[in-house]
């Protein structure tokens, strides 16, 4: 069995790229998609439609349904069961999208050994001092209004009775997948907004108004899922805060920025592991590869 996994910035072609390899080399494919996870999000999150899955098995896509919290521990199970099935089928496996939080997981791994769902009982910039009073090295990497990393230090003090410092050295992290092949998909600035416009005006066309009309209607407000692109500008727009063409350029502006950031992500952390290069000669580089 070969693994690779196909990155890039959203609106890159990356979904497209998989499928096509994907029937060209006996694959399935997990998903790597924060937002792709959630059922019923589906213009939103961009997700192939089950059509143009076509008979290609799929991992991280419909997952669990927007009220329900989904983090990186959940893609990791995700990715040990498409693994799984690929051995036990004959399979090969193409992960594919933009959370690079989740492709970094299964390449450096996880700290194990802390579970516990610990909530603040005060305010999260108290509980922040106090953290930073005992280990100001790693706390200063942390924004002081960053509730989940807050927490997830907190529950590390409270239950192991070391700083988060202490906790990862006596816990390293353990690679949970080994030699990944990456190839990115680079696209020229220019090209990219285009492209992002393009997709952008698709979604308003295809209905994300009454699909977001239905998901608040359904799940409220409360669920993180509820903040993501796409969806935080189209409940804007029903308040009555934007036009509809306001909507569309606010979503391709905020869609641009998580791009660039997506961008800089891939450039930091992976830089080093991948190749880069225009989707056409990648298709072609990837076809060698397996």
């Amino acid at each position: 069995m070969k693994e690779i996994a196909i990155i890039g910035s959203t609106a890159s072609g990356k979904t497209g790229l998989s499928l096509e390899i994907a029937q060209k080399t006996n694959s399935i494919i997990l998903s790597l998609d924060s937002l792709s996870v959630y059922k019923e999000i589906d213009i939103a999150s961009a997700k192939p439609l089950k059509e143009e899955r076509g008979d290609i098995i799929h991992f991280g896509i419909d997952e669990v349904y927007p009220n329900v919290e989904y983090d990186v521990m959940q893609f990791i199970d995700c990715y040990k069961k498409a693994k799984n099935y690929a051995l036990q089928n004959n399979k090969n496996l193409i992960i594919v999208g933009g959370t690079g939080f989740y492709l970094k997981a299964l390449i450096e791994g996880l700290s194990t050994g802390v579970n516990s769902k610990v909530k603040l009982d005060s305010n999260v910039g108290e509980v922040y001092d106090l953290l930073y009073s005992k280990d100001e090295d790693y706390m200063s990497k942390i924004k002081r209004n960053d509730k989940y990393r807050v927490e997830k230090a907190y529950a590390i003090y409270k239950e192991t009775n070391l700083t988060p410092s202490e906790y990862f050295i006596q816990n390293p992290k353990t690679p949970i997948v080994k030699d990944l092949k990456l190839f990115e998909i680079l696209w020229e600035k220019e090209d990219l907004r285009k492209r992002i416009n393009q997709r952008t005006k698709m979604m308003i066309d295809d209905g994300i108004i009454d699909e977001v009309i239905y998901l608040e209607k359904k799940y409220t407000r409360k669920p993180n899922a509820m903040s993501s692109i796409g969806i935080i500008e189209t409940l804007e727009f029903l308040d009555g805060k934007l036009n509809k063409k306001q909507l569309e350029e606010k979503i391709a502006l905020n869609t641009s920025k998580l791009a660039k950031r997506q961008n800089t992500f891939n450039k930091g952390q992976f830089n080093n592991l991948q190749i880069s290069d225009i989707i056409t000669n990648l298709n072609s580089e990837i076809l060698k590869y397996f």
